[in-house]
């Protein structure tokens, strides 16, 4: 239940009672005149402020206390139910000193109030009073609400605990594939990239040609190796380490330039703090991106282009690479994945041939600056 907010349930409680009090204190005798109507009034205000007892425990108590001090005060001898429902929700709130001392006056307040209204003799005022509000029946009410509070306490460790559970199991699987990938890829991949660099290097050394396929092939081993070393370092991550963001942009398109690609980046209007999610998926499309192009466009030029807007970090990387209006892109695990990741945060993806050739890949989040 929401603490913030009073549901129709609190007002249904609230009502009730406050209609008992009423029923009850309007069907009896009363032994000061003249106050007909501040009697009615104290009972149905200490009913109807139980509708807040959610979100003000306290208040309701103190509330509540008064009222019922107030209406037998004026001579309406009705028992301090609303009382009991208030001690039961501030106790359940986590309020047990306050709701203790508030008791104590609310008590010793009772007897007197009888007393002054003149609804019984000096003998019996003491003891008609405390039937209003019986010790056992605030107790009760208090144990009630302690009890639950301390049950509400369980469920949410529970919760906790099996959440801990589940992050540390996700953690060891990560830890358990991190090891399988290294165990069954890195190797592999080692060799075959030692085997093609040497390859390369006999036969610049002889003064031979190298075939292109060895150089792709070279060229794929290097490119494999750094892949496979994120995807490890990205298991691995105990969310201590700083994740790949926008500062690391640069970096991809300097790597681009390293494999001939000329690659550019350009980025336009003032930068302003941006979600650690918006980020990664900036530097994720990007690398995806540069990625594609060196891999299946045969494009000699790419150009990245970060626009910081207000409300929405857009991205662009054009390239002009083999691809032609009308054809559609060819499915991919890459695409999909930046797809995936764009929707997720609420923005847009567009990533189709251009007009004049080539390839574009445009991305809008956006950026809650609100929090």
């Amino acid at each position: 239940m929401d603490r913030g907010r009073v549901s129709a349930g609190d007002w249904s409680v609230a009502v009730g009672v406050a209609v008992v009090l009423l029923v009850t204190g309007l069907s009896g005798q009363r032994a000061v005149a003249g106050l007909d109507l501040l009697g009615p009034a104290l009972l149905a205000v200490g009913g109807l402020a139980l509708a807040a007892r959610r979100r003000a425990p306290v208040l309701v108590l103190a509330v509540a206390g008064l009222c019922a001090v107030g209406y037998q005060a004026v001579g309406f001898d009705v028992p301090a139910v609303a009382y009991l429902f208030a001690v039961y929700a501030a106790v359940r709130a986590g309020h047990r000193t306050i709701t203790v001392a508030v008791s104590v006056a609310v008590l010793a307040a009772l007897p007197l109030a009888a007393l002054a209204s003149g609804l019984h003799d000096t003998g019996e005022a003491f003891a008609q009073a405390r039937s209003a509000l019986e010790i056992a029946w605030l107790i009760a009410a208090g144990a009630a609400g302690e009890a639950l509070r301390q049950a509400e306490q369980r469920a949410d460790e529970a919760e906790r605990t099996r959440e801990e559970t589940a992050r540390h199991r996700a953690a060891e699987e990560r830890l358990r594939i991190a090891r399988e990938l290294h165990d069954s890829l890195t190797h592999q991949i080692s060799i075959i990239k030692v085997q093609a660099e040497v390859a390369v290097h006999v036969a610049r050394k002889r003064g031979e040609q190298v075939p292109e396929a060895l150089l792709a092939i070279q060229a794929a081993g290097r490119e494999a190796t750094r892949e496979l070393r994120a995807t490890l370092e990205a298991l691995r991550d105990d969310d201590t380490a700083a994740p790949r963001g926008l500062d690391h942009v640069p970096e991809l398109v300097e790597q681009a330039r390293a494999i001939g690609l000329d690659a550019t980046l350009t980025i336009e209007g003032r930068r302003h703090d941006v979600p650690a999610a918006v980020g990664r998926t900036a530097y994720r499309i990007v690398q995806e991106s540069l990625t594609n192009v060196a891999r299946h466009a045969d494009a000699a030029t790419a150009s990245v282009r970060i626009d910081w807007r207000p409300d929405v970090l857009a991205i662009r990387v054009d390239d002009d690479g083999r691809a032609v209006p009308g054809a559609a892109p060819a499915p991919g695990v890459g695409l999909l994945g930046m797809r995936e990741r764009v929707t997720a945060l609420g923005g847009r993806l567009r990533a189709e041939p251009r007009g004049e050739g080539g390839f574009t890949v445009q991305a809008e989040l956006p950026v809650d600056r609100t929090s």
